[in-house]
């Protein structure tokens, strides 16, 4: 680091410990940004797969396949298909999934309306040999 850009360092670091404001203004220290959720979406739908076959590339495969046809129906909001994260591991981290899915809708109406819609309806019958276990949970945003 050069002597200009060093002393520019200090002041802004000086800055902070005397006025104490300088730093909470940077981006570093701001607030961490908000979970991703659709504008305006008020309740999430969160499903979470267990394979027959764990392990199984083509099971896996097909049905995040089937589970991105599910993007076609009109009262999701914004649609996020995942598979567990490489992240640390911890006590309170369950990554014993094999997909996941997470949609937003607008109201509990537009949840009822995609769990009968025909594209849900032909997902499951198509798919449903592919899990031995689903776990959902539903959620309002406060």
């Amino acid at each position: 680091m050069d002597a200009d850009r060093r002393g520019m360092m200090k002041s802004v670091v000086a800055a902070g410990i005397a006025g104490g404001t300088a730093l909470a203004a940077t981006p570093a220290a701001a607030a961490p940004a908000p979970a991703p959720q659709a504008a305006g979406a008020k309740l999430v739908h969160h499903v979470f797969f267990w394979l027959n076959n764990a392990g199984s590339a083509a099971d896996r495969a097909e049905l995040i396949a089937g589970l991105r046809t599910l993007k076609a129906i009109e009262v999701i909001r914004d649609l996020h298909i995942g598979v567990p994260a490489s992240t640390e591991q911890r006590d309170v981290v369950d990554n014993s999934y094999d997909v996941s899915e997470l949609m937003f809708f607008d109201s509990t109406a537009d949840q009822k309306i995609y769990q009968d819609h025909p594209i849900h309806q032909a997902f499951v019958a198509k798919c449903s040999h592919l899990w031995r276990k689903v776990v959902v949970y539903d959620t309002m945003a406060v």
